[in-house]
């Protein structure tokens, strides 16, 4: 992983339409490591398994940067970063969904070209939305960290610091800081083709889980649902 510093360049839109599209047209037209696009609001961003992704103008942390020789952890350690900027309570929900409370505050998705030695990473923190600021629908299971606006800048820059430490990271190290904030370790979760308990991720950061017969699967994608508990 180059050692160079993230955030540079960086390309700001007041709106556009996602911020992880404009990165990835600046990615195939080969921006450098570290390019960063950011968004005060966007009108198609988009989170895992092709959902929506939506924030009000100006409370979301809205930014995508371009990655090049990824390393093989991304998904973990990404959300470890973000999760040390949400702060000490932050749990993480395989692979990257970041939570407090219980609630999903931040959200992280990877896209690219791995053959080619390049990715996108999109990442969304509700810096300062607030909960009539969410779509019904959304409400019981999503948050936001209670700040105000003016707190999107410093969190950004406390953002790319964590992910220059964390992106370049033994995956030792990597696993160990996940580990500590596994929000589904001992739970009941229910995905396409089973049911069972969450028993941590191994080494390569798939999701390991006890089936009811007393064997043991290994997820490497896919949606994971709380059985019991509710909310994520």
């Amino acid at each position: 992983m180059s050692a160079a510093r993230l955030g540079l360049p960086r390309l700001h839109f007041r709106a556009t339409d996602s911020t992880s599209d404009r990165a990835r047209a600046l990615a195939l037209a080969g921006a450098p490591h570290g390019t960063l696009v950011t968004a005060g609001a966007q009108s198609a961003g988009r989170g895992r398994q092709g959902r929506t992704w939506t924030a009000p103008p100006g409370r979301a942390l809205l930014a995508s940067l371009v990655l090049r020789d990824v390393p093989p952890l991304l998904a973990l350690a990404s959300a470890v970063a973000v999760a040390e900027v949400v702060g000490d309570a932050a749990a993480i929900k395989w692979p990257n969904d970041v939570l407090l409370g219980g609630r999903k505050v931040a959200g992280i998705l990877a896209e690219g070209r791995l053959q080619e030695g390049w990715a996108v990473l999109g990442i969304g923190i509700n810096v300062a939305v607030r909960e009539a600021d969410l779509p019904p629908e959304l409400a019981p299971r999503a948050g936001g960290l209670g700040l105000e606006p003016a707190a999107v800048e410093p969190l950004l820059a406390a953002l790319l610091a964590a992910l220059e430490r964390r992106l370049v990271e033994d995956p030792g190290a990597i696993l160990g800081a996940y580990r500590a904030r596994d929000a589904l370790l001992g739970r009941e979760v229910s995905w396409q083709h089973g049911r069972g308990t969450a028993a941590g991720v191994d080494d390569g950061g798939r999701l390991l889980v006890d089936l009811p017969d007393g064997g043991r699967d290994a997820l490497d994608a896919g949606e994971v649902h709380l059985v019991a508990g509710g909310g994520v």
